[in-house]
């Protein structure tokens, strides 16, 4: 009984942990003309860093994260570049360019990048129920994407934005992945407070090469700090831990499997927050999205 609630609490903050990603697309998407993917990539781990110092200072062994540090420098630095600095980057730079709709319809294939990669890097075995699962989920996102008119798909036009949306798919299924090489000696709290530091100093070369200057970044700040803040504080300290949390507990296909939320999260924001309505399409399509995690997630483990 204990067990089943700890099981549904992971589901649970995977979902809000999606939801907070979803945030941050919209949000991505919105200031394409204030901030430079680099600069909100740059702002967003130098801000979610100062955010979690106050947990990492409480629950953090500084001796022994330096000494796992140095013993496992080589999948630490490969964690930091796939989950702090490139990610990100790559998702601001492709929304740059792709339409909302191409975005969400490539990054809904996530699970599937995760599912095929972990049969080759991990050696992991799928059953049909997964399969399945994966399937009807993923037709549970064309259909929101579509908006149930599949004469939609011919409509599609791919841009350089999507290339990059398909590269930050497979970089996330790598990090994913990867979680599960991590040092078995560092709690959550450890292991994201060195992975961001070590994202960070990763991104920093890449950020000075902009050539920005200090007070056009004080301006980008000031008009832009609730943005900002967001993407931080939620969608990076809150959603990180949640998805690490998650991968360590149930594995990174499964969790992954919650990617598939993000279109139906994002028509939940875009109703709130732009007054966009919530049409039969959106629940028809969550029927589906709900119906393939539950395959995927509960059957599949009797």
């Amino acid at each position: 009984m204990i067990e089943n609630i700890r099981t549904y609490k992971v589901y649970l903050l995977l979902a809000l942990c999606v939801f907070f990603w979803s945030g941050n697309f919209i949000l991505g998407r919105f200031i394409k003309d204030s901030l430079e993917p680099i600069e909100l990539a740059f702002f967003r781990w130098v801000l979610a860093l100062i955010f979690i110092l106050p947990f990492s200072l409480k629950y953090m062994n500084v001796k022994k994260c330096i000494k796992i540090t140095k013993e496992h420098f080589f999948i630490l630095s490969v964690l930091s570049i796939l989950g702090i600095t490139l990610f990100n980057t790559i998702v601001y730079i492709a929304l740059q360019t792709t339409q909302a709709t191409n975005a969400l319809l490539i990054n809904s294939t996530t699970p599937l990048i995760v599912l095929f990669l972990g049969t080759f890097i991990l050696k992991n075995k799928i059953n049909k129920l997964q399969v399945i699962g994966f399937i009807l989920s993923t037709f549970g996102v064309i259909f929101i994407i579509l908006q149930a008119d599949f004469t939609r798909l011919n409509e599609i036009e791919f841009r350089d934005g999507d290339i990059w949306i398909i590269v930050s798919s497979t970089v996330w299924a790598l990090y994913s992945i990867f979680l599960r090489f991590k040092p078995k000696e560092l709690n959550l709290v450890e292991l994201f407070t060195i992975t961001v530091i070590l994202g960070l100093i990763y991104l920093l070369p890449l950020y000075l090469y902009q050539g920005y200057k200090m007070q056009r970044e004080i301006e980008v700040f000031i008009q832009n700090w609730p943005i900002i803040i967001y993407v931080s504080l939620f969608a990076s300290v809150a959603a990180f831990y949640f998805w690490n949390s998650g991968v360590a507990q149930i594995g990174p296909e499964k969790s992954s499997q919650f990617a598939h939320l993000m279109p139906l999260f994002g028509a939940f924001l875009a109703y709130v927050f732009l007054g966009e309505t919530f049409e039969l399409y959106h629940l028809i399509g969550a029927c589906f999205i709900a119906l393939g995690i539950y395959l995927s997630l509960f059957l599949s483990r009797h």
